[in-house]
């Protein structure tokens, strides 16, 4: 599932709301069930998750999708399916059901297919024809108006998912030497700073801080960092005090987003974790829902038990909204401790 509530838009009809979905989503949803969630006449949420496997019960998730839409202090939702009949309407039902335990009121559930929609509410055959209604997503001043604000909607969600994959070819090779020269340049440094633990932990941080600084700046200077600064950089990230001061630095602003994407995609595999977590909670906090959830998806992939991607994680599955978290990530790195501290207590 996929919640985000960026941006917001206003919108007069089902053809409306159907062409702001992409742009609430990041990516035009396929096999999808969306629960577009509304304060008033304004659109403030939007969650998606899969289509059900054939023959699975939908309920479960219908569940925990209703559970994240009626987090958000909204007063209506429309339930929208996305694909045939046979695999939508099970799941659209079972939506609306969860939707309506919890309160909330459905103004509309939807079915979205070749160019077409479908209500599963309206009987009227004049406004509802039995074979659907056409509709041009291109022709909406909605999707216009998204484009304006420099919203993008990407072709699937695998486009998304590309977005924080690795680069490959000389990319990957340069960045394997840089990276063994990041691992030689620790080494010495602390070797030098050796006649304690504190004062090689210093060192390091110092290090790191530095190395932070001066990213953040060419980032918002719009210059791109070379192989040695990000291999130093990951190398870094990979000492907490480091990743902590990063992460108490980062916000949802688009340089925090692009320079932690620049990172995490040139990063050497052992290397993602801190980086693709801190794109997580830039993306998280600008209401990136979508490209938050691809990039913990990534770091879970190759670290299963990292915490900070495990907490970021649960937040996006509870469907937690950034304004309602004050002092983060404060907040958030003291409960990384504590669950760090339960697992060692489970051994």
């Amino acid at each position: 599932m996929t919640p985000t509530d960026h941006p917001r838009l206003a919108v007069r009809s089902p053809a409306d709301l159907i062409a702001a979905v992409p742009y609430l989503l990041g990516f035009h949803p396929a096999e999808s069930v969306v629960v577009v969630a509304l304060r008033g006449r304004r659109v403030v949420f939007a969650a998606r998750g899969d289509l059900p496997e054939p023959g699975a019960d939908p309920r479960p998730a219908a569940r925990h999708l209703a559970q994240v839409v009626a987090r958000q202090s909204t007063e209506s939702a429309t339930v929208i399916g996305y694909g045939p009949a046979a695999r939508v309407t099970g799941a659209v039902d079972a939506v609306g059901a969860a939707l309506d335990e919890s309160g909330l009121h459905v103004l509309d559930a939807l079915r979205v297919t070749d160019g077409r929609w479908w209500s599963y509410l309206c009987t009227d055959a004049e406004c509802c024809p039995p074979d659907g209604t056409p509709y041009d997503p291109t022709a909406s001043e909605v999707s216009a108006a998204a484009v304006f604000a420099g919203q993008v909607a990407l072709p699937d969600r695998a486009a998304l998912t590309a977005q924080v994959s690795p680069f490959d070819g000389p990319v990957r090779v340069a960045m394997r030497r840089a990276t063994i020269r990041a691992r030689r340049r620790l080494g010495e440094l602390t070797e030098d700073a050796a006649e304690t633990a504190l004062a090689g932990g210093r060192s390091v941080r110092s290090a790191g801080v530095s190395a932070l600084r001066g990213a953040f700046r060419r980032q918002r200077r719009g210059e791109r960092l070379g192989d040695d600064e990000v291999a130093w950089l990951t190398v870094l990230l990979t000492h907490l005090p480091v990743r902590d001061h990063a992460w108490e630095r980062t916000d949802g602003r688009d340089t925090d987003i692009g320079l932690w994407t620049e990172v995490l995609r040139r990063a050497e595999p052992e290397l993602i974790a801190a980086p693709g977590s801190l794109l997580a909670f830039a993306a998280w906090r600008a209401g990136y829902g979508a490209l938050a959830a691809v990039a913990l998806e990534r770091v879970l992939a190759a670290h299963p038990d990292y915490s900070l991607a495990l907490l970021l994680d649960d937040v996006l599955r509870r469907g937690l909204p950034p304004s309602e978290l004050d002092g983060w990530p404060a907040v958030a790195s003291r409960e990384v401790v504590r669950r760090r501290r339960r697992r060692r207590g489970a051994r």
